[in-house]
């Protein structure tokens, strides 16, 4: 009973992290700060939530929290400059297609063979990224796709190396991450207007909770539930983020990303169930 409960927390614990990352797109939109000064004041508010949290703990590190660190900062510019540059949808299921890269650059880095279903699933997600780059499309639009793809090679680069390092450093690299960012967006404040309320609360939502808190919480929810469970559960970001987007800020996504969209969420879902099933497993385990 005690771990039935448990488990139902984790589940609860993942679903509130993912919630709260599903609200960047909206808030982002909102904030009339340019991108770079949005990164500055979201990811300074993060540090201080970690640092508030986690104490002299998340100062521990290596070489490996270091080069995470970096590709975490990498990630945390580029989503804000998708956002700011492309559609809430564009840029939210782009990034979503990292785990298709783990899965083409994992074999070559640990020497596994490549699964059928892996192939099935990358082909699957790069025909759901072309319908991003298809009909009508302002050069504008084009360049924040780019960073939007660019932040999903990043966000997997930052998943292979957090496997390769210990746990005890995971939220060092996220610590980290963002006092790099914080640092180097510092020369873009020169110019900043619109200082006001309205931005700063914003802002600091970004940083306190879509980032800070909703990281604390996922790791926490991750203790109690398996992880297909929590990557499923987590689905639930890029599939609010652009309905938050279009509720509060009006934008409409097209049709053919919405098409690419669910296609690449599909994929992503039906190999998860798939390789994490008892037949699968035995299968791979036999070859």
């Amino acid at each position: 009973m005690k771990h039935l409960a448990e488990h139902r927390k984790g589940i609860l614990f993942v679903a509130f992290a993912a919630l709260l990352w599903s609200s960047g797109g909206l808030l982002i939109k909102l904030v009339t700060f340019e991108a770079m000064q949005i990164s500055f004041f979201r990811c300074a508010f993060a540090s201080l939530t970690f640092f508030a949290v986690f104490r002299t703990q998340i100062f521990k590190a290596n070489v490996f929290t270091i080069i995470n660190s970096l590709f975490y900062a990498s990630v945390l510019i580029l989503y804000v400059l998708a956002m700011k540059a492309t559609t809430a949808a564009n840029a939210i299921f782009l990034q979503s297609t990292a785990p298709i890269y783990v899965l083409i650059f994992e074999p070559l880095l640990i020497k596994t063979k490549y699964e059928k279903i892996n192939i099935i699933s990358v082909a699957a997600v790069f025909i759901g990224m072309i319908l991003f780059f298809t009909g009508k499309i302002s050069p504008e639009h084009f360049e924040g796709n780019i960073y939007a793809l660019l932040s999903g090679v990043f966000f997997a680069a930052l998943f292979l190396g957090l496997k390769k390092n210990k746990p005890e450093y995971q939220f060092s690299s996220i610590f980290f991450g963002n006092v790099i960012v914080a640092l180097v967006c510092i020369p873009f404040l020169s110019g900043i207007t619109n200082v006001n309320f309205s931005n700063l609360w914003m802002v600091a939502f970004l940083g306190i909770f879509q980032i800070g808190i909703a990281y604390i919480f996922f790791s926490r929810g991750l203790k109690r539930v398996n992880a297909i469970e929590a990557s499923l559960i987590s689905l639930i970001e890029p599939v609010l983020n652009p309905v938050w987007v279009f509720l509060g800020y009006g934008e409409v996504p097209s049709l053919t990303a919405i098409i690419g969209g669910i296609i690449i969420i599909s994929a992503i879902s039906i190999r998860t169930f798939i390789m994490k099933s008892p037949t699968m497993k035995a299968r791979l385990k036999r070859d």
